[in-house]
């Protein structure tokens, strides 16, 4: 795709995400890192990755694709959200890049084979921001039976989205509140344009999760709980699991206290009542292993980040043959 569009001969349109930064000569996007250079858009990260890791695909968070597999995860810096409880702000809040730090695409992709891993996730910071170079590294990567993950708040251009079902295999989307306010107000981006995405992606071949970071006297009261709830339901789908995170104090939140196990299980209550399947909590010790919704047999039992397949062949529930969605091999 082109990444850009002219709005007259000297100013161009980024179509990277749904801020559509209008870029003059020589400024950036909202990002830091997308410039107008000579009347085309330069992304400078590409090539320069911030971060390069294997994680477990359960760290994403990803249950229900490629259970107990390794990805090569990677970030590089700057964002197109303000997000105040970042727990990547060092690098997500930043537009320094070390371009002393080269890694083409043909080089991450070597690395991923080497390690034999299964994907290539696009995590950290906002890939979205970073696309051409996730692009490029994507296409090769598949060309070696390797899939790719995108880890994201969402906020894709619409062009971006259809892009990303030629390569993109999975995602996992941050649904950070349910307030147009918070999300114009804190998060300096736009409730409708996240909504707009998932429901994108929930129509596509991209398998979809969700996350929310629930954060005390933010996102934490049963009206808002309900909201999201009965949008995921209603809107996306009852398959899609959806992660409810702990909050920990960090980067400009540090006097908010954490969450507590309470508030977490009320959450993942209100969800079970909306009829969601797969509810599961993250960032505090609990039981999250995945059940059959019908017979409730242990499918996947997962301690921590490690799980294990028990009970699940050819897409079923191998006691009462309910089919249960997900991306298994």
């Amino acid at each position: 795709m082109q990444y850009y569009r002219y709005k007259d001969e000297k100013t161009i349109i980024c179509l990277l995400c749904k801020h559509y930064c209008k870029l003059h000569e020589g400024k950036h996007a909202i990002c830091g890192v997308n410039y107008n250079i000579d009347s085309k858009l330069v992304n400078k990260t590409y090539g320069h990755p911030s971060v390069i890791h294997i994680d477990p695909i359960e760290k994403k968070p990803l249950y229900h694709f490629l259970p107990s597999s390794k990805s090569l995860s990677i970030g590089t810096v700057g964002c197109n959200f303000r997000c105040p409880f970042c727990q990547n702000h060092s690098i997500s809040q930043t537009n320094l890049i070390d371009e002393s730090i080269v890694y083409s695409p043909e080089d991450i992709v070597n690395i991923a084979v080497k390690n034999e891993v299964e994907s290539i996730s696009y995590t950290y910071n906002e890939p979205t921001i970073w696309y051409p170079y996730a692009k490029d590294i994507g296409i090769l990567a598949k060309t070696k039976g390797i899939k790719n993950v995108f880890v994201s708040s969402g906020y894709e251009s619409q062009e971006v989205l259809e892009d990303m079902k030629s390569w993109v295999d999975a995602v996992n989307i941050d649904l950070k509140s349910f307030s147009p306010d918070y999300y114009k107000k804190v998060l300096k981006t736009n409730l409708d344009g996240v909504l707009e995405s998932l429901k994108g992606f929930a129509k596509s071949d991209i398998w979809l999760e969700i996350t929310t970071l629930i954060i005390p006297e933010v996102n934490d009261g049963d009206d808002e709980l309900d909201k999201m709830a009965e949008f995921i339901s209603s809107e996306l789908g009852l398959d899609i699991p959806w992660h409810l995170s702990a909050f920990h104090p960090d980067y400009k939140m540090l006097d908010t206290p954490s969450t507590s196990i309470q508030t977490l299980q009320k959450a993942k209550n209100i969800a079970k009542g909306f009829g969601i399947k797969y509810v599961y909590l993250g960032n505090i010790y609990n039981d999250n292993s995945t059940y059959c919704y019908k017979c409730q047999e242990k499918l996947i039992e997962r301690v921590g980040f490690d799980s294990n397949i028990l009970s699940i062949v050819n897409s079923k529930c191998s006691k009462c043959q309910e089919f249960i969605k997900g991306v298994w091999r």
